[in-house]
């Protein structure tokens, strides 16, 4: 297996993590990690970049976010979309980007006449997360982006920008180098949407030519349709949908008596999953068979990797693990989970917190037949709530 290329914490160090059971399980650590494949559904995108963790926690800065290549040793994670670039227009006509504690204009610089920040030196390591066969993107907004276009021309102006910048295309200033991200993907969660549809589609027309394939995929509010991405949702071709499940921004009248809780404005989260009248993945799952332009765009179920990872939404993993496989069993859109977001899933032991873990019983669920004594050593097995033979051809393990 490749070798990461920075310097870390290696995983190498920490001690081998085992799911006490009485069955033996099957550790990823012993395959080799498949190419992405988006018809899947157990897929597991994984947000990286705005270090969460630090902001609820900021006397522990030892346990930090790390860098993005110390995740990519996991081979349950599908996808990382890196967040964010938070502005589309800054100092020069350039976007800018903020990686938190990992890459910032103030600690890393900016390249001359930008206000873009150097972040080259993570070139390598999304290489090597590539190698893995996880899919990096780049994801743009977020909560407190400053994105929206005047005009379409300004807005493919702005495809072409993000292609030369970060994908398939050329300029003298690349953040991450080298490196050539995997598609982009839409938090936007203020501001206007309009022309957005000329922005993608802009995308899609460069990409069209490449010689590998490049994803579209967005991060809607669980309310339907969403307050900012439901119109250009419509209007072109999305991969996949990460539907945030948690921190719903506003509830309907009609809903208000009917919840058990409505505190904390969340009235689609996930702590709502047995109320008829407020889960709506079934809306979604509408959505994506006869409203979306690609009506084999998968949705994904976003939630928070911790208690402290959002102001709400939150469930343990053997909830997260139920809904999961009952919605999985009753829509065939269901791509997977959709986690907010790295630095929230390790302890101060930069072992994987409890989040991420389930229990035997879950796993056998999904699959019965898996009777492998391997032992997890070298690698720190995350076993998410869809994940049992995942990418792994079972009869070439006997």
């Amino acid at each position: 297996m490749e070798e990461s290329p920075w310097k870390s914490a290696s995983l190498h160090e920490m001690a081998p993590f085992r799911l006490a059971s009485a069955f033996s399980i099957l550790c990823l650590g012993a395959v080799q990690a498949a190419a992405f494949d988006n018809s899947r559904s157990d897929n597991l995108a994984v947000y990286w970049g705005q270090n969460s963790y630090g902001a609820t926690h900021l006397s522990d800065s030892a346990n930090w976010q790390q860098q993005i290549g110390f995740y990519c040793q996991d081979d349950s994670i599908d996808a990382i979309p890196i967040a964010f670039l938070n502005v589309f227009s800054d100092t020069g006509g350039y976007p800018s980007i903020n990686i938190a504690n990992i890459c910032n204009v103030d600690d890393d610089g900016v390249f001359t006449g930008t206000s873009l920040a150097k972040c080259t030196f993570l070139a390598s390591q999304i290489e090597y997360c590539q190698s893995r066969g996880k899919i990096v993107t780049l994801s743009l907004g977020g909560a407190t982006g400053a994105a929206s276009f005047s005009s379409a021309a300004q807005a493919k102006a702005f495809g072409d920008t993000i292609w030369n910048l970060f994908l398939g295309g050329t300029s003298d200033i690349r953040p991450f180098g080298d490196a050539i991200l995997d598609g982009i993907d839409l938090d936007i969660e203020g501001g206007s949407t309009v022309y957005f549809d000329s922005f993608i589609n802009r995308i899609r027309t460069l990409a069209s030519g490449a010689s590998k394939q490049y994803y579209v995929t967005a991060a809607p509010q669980c309310p339907y349709p969403d307050a900012y991405l439901g119109t250009v949702l419509n209007e072109v071709a999305f991969d996949a949908v990460y539907v945030q499940f948690c921190e719903a921004i506003m509830i309907p009248p009609v809903l208000d008596a009917m919840l058990t809780s409505t505190s904390d404005n969340n009235w689609c989260g996930l702590q709502n999953y047995d109320n008829i009248w407020a889960w709506d993945f079934a809306s979604w799952d509408t959505w994506a068979k006869t409203v979306a332009v690609n009506s084999n765009v998968k949705v994904y179920i976003g939630a928070p990797a911790s208690s402290t990872a959002a102001g709400a939404g939150y469930v343990d993993a053997s909830t997260l693990a139920n809904i999961a496989l009952e919605t999985r069993s009753q829509y065939s859109s269901f791509g997977g989970v959709m986690l907010w977001d790295a630095s929230q899933a390790y302890d101060q032991e930069r072992t994987p917190r409890r989040y991420w873990r389930i229990q035997l019983e879950q796993l056998l669920v999904l699959h019965t037949c898996v009777d492998l004594d391997l032992a997890c050593l070298e690698h720190v097995c995350f076993v998410h709530a869809l994940l049992v033979v995942k990418h792994v051809d079972v009869a070439e393990l006997f």
